[in-house]
């Protein structure tokens, strides 16, 4: 889901006016451009804000102003209906992840607009910010430290974390749609996003014509006490895959026992290296550490494209070549502390996770067989004696009962959300259907044929008249044996 660490109407409906018109008066949206994480990349927009209660039950209280942007169809008659696609983490903003959509999501816009919305504590949203993350600290195990961090980082918000949850962000999302005039939308939700997506169907079926669920949560499903196992299982995977690829098991014959010595000299001591920074290209000491090691191994795992280096770069690392896997972890870490909002990732952690934990269904002898450990636990714990635990509507976790058309996508070798999670959502839905892409990660909307898929069943629900064959096509990454590229 994203974790680092460790994330009632009526017919009046029919008569909402199409954007554009009156309702759209209350959201004015102006010429603008909308930005990914580095700021390097921009599409084209309208943009505005809606200014909400932070506190939904005291409406005369403090507000917060929610970013909006819309990017229209190109159809010269718009629908009733928008598509919007909800963001991962939890902590990312939509608007931001979006931007590496765009052009896959390019064939939607011939049927619907693209309806964004920061949700409240990420991106423009009164993001949730810290001025450092606690992740080291964390991970390291300092519990001192850690707390220090957190309470620092908690004080400094400039929101109450108590209001940046999912059940209040459903509501925004709904507002968002009544002031622009849409009668219903196809909602997109990946990773943490499928939980937003499903409160949302939940609370507000009338207005939600589908879903697609990307690296699916189960709404019944506390995360956190699985991550680790999970993890271990697909780098289990990815090892087993090399074995079986006469190539890669040529290069790399060692490959587990090469990861465990690796382990062990981490675990003994940090490694220092001087090393040019992919991220600044300033060449400076840098330190490679148990704590690094693992996270960056976690985060690559999460795509078949950087899944497909881990063999290499372990290798080299066995042999004493620590330069790859520190640099390969300084860049994914720098785009995830650039897209994360921590003060809004522990409010719903604390609130939706935490809480949910059962201590005596928590293996923790299993825990510290993997190499994530038991910290991933310990340390969610930790934030949530720090973080005050948020709204949450009584049924958040129970399993979402619908008979909407929903699309589920998985990929096999997802070390975060494994198919078996959008199993257990699909067993409560009576219109339902699960793609599974062979050899994939975590997020499969950009893969292969699945843009043109979404885009079919964005325009035709009718899940049976989905042709899905082409999923079974995809395959994993071919794995570098060097350097100079992947294997053809």
């Amino acid at each position: 889901m994203g974790h680092r660490m460790l994330l009632p109407f009526s017919l009046a409906v029919l008569f909402l006016s199409l954007p554009g018109t009156a309702n759209a008066e209350t959201l004015e949206l102006k010429d603008c451009r909308i930005h990914d994480t580095t700021g390097a990349a921009s599409i084209h927009a309208e943009c505005g804000y809606l200014t909400v209660p932070e506190n939904p039950d005291e409406p005369q209280g403090k507000t917060i102003a929610l970013f909006v942007a819309r990017i229209p169809t190109l159809n010269q008659q718009r629908s009733e209906q928008a598509f919007t696609l909800l963001a991962g983490g939890p902590g990312q903003a939509a608007s931001e992840a979006f931007v590496a959509y765009s052009k896959v999501l390019q064939r939607v816009r011939s049927s619907h607009d693209i309806l964004l919305v920061d949700q409240r504590g990420t991106g423009k949203s009164n993001r949730l910010s810290c001025d450092s993350s606690p992740e080291d600290a964390l991970l390291e195990w300092d519990e001192e430290k850690a707390t220090e961090m957190l309470t620092r980082c908690r004080d400094g918000l400039s929101g109450d974390p108590r209001f940046y949850t999912t059940s209040v962000a459903v509501q925004d999302l709904d507002a968002v749609r009544e002031a622009l005039g849409y009668t219903q939308m196809v909602v997109y939700g990946g990773s943490y996003g499928t939980r937003v997506a499903q409160h949302y169907l939940r609370r507000f079926p009338e207005h939600t014509q589908s879903l697609i669920l990307d690296g699916v949560v189960p709404a019944d499903m506390a995360l956190g006490p699985r991550i680790a196992l999970d993890a271990q299982h697909a780098l289990d995977v990815i090892f087993e895959r090399c074995k079986a690829n006469a190539e890669c098991n040529s290069a790399f014959p060692e490959l587990t026992a090469a990861f465990e010595r690796l382990k062990s000299t981490l675990r003994s001591a940090p490694v220092e290296l001087q090393l040019t920074d992919p991220n600044t290209g300033i060449t400076a000491p840098a330190t490679l550490s148990y704590a690094s090691m693992a996270a960056a191994v976690r985060l690559l795992s999460y795509r078949s494209e950087s899944a497909a280096l881990l063999p290499l770069l372990i290798s080299e690392a066995d042999k004493g070549n620590y330069g790859p896997i520190t640099a390969q972890g300084m860049m994914v870490m720098k785009s995830l502390e650039e897209a994360m909002a921590y003060g809004m990732h522990n409010a719903v952690v604390c609130a939706e996770d935490a809480p949910f934990f059962i201590q005596d269904e928590i293996d923790v002898e299993a825990l510290e067989k993997t190499y994530l450990g038991k910290e991933q636990v310990t340390a969610i714990q930790t934030i949530c004696k720090v973080w005050p635990r948020g709204l949450a509507d009584p049924d958040i976790k129970e399993p979402l009962v619908s008979d909407k058309p929903v699309l589920l996508l998985s990929g096999e070798a997802d070390p975060v959300t494994p198919p078996k999670f959008a199993e257990q959502v699909a067993a409560h839905l009576g219109n339902a259907r699960h793609l599974v892409g062979p050899g994939q990660g975590h997020g499969m909307l950009g893969v292969g044929c699945i843009p043109r898929l979404v885009t079919d069943f964005v325009k035709d629900p009718s899940l049976e008249n989905l042709d899905g064959e082409c999923v079974k096509r995809l395959g994993p990454s071919p794995f570098f044996l060097d350097f100079n590229g992947p294997t053809p």
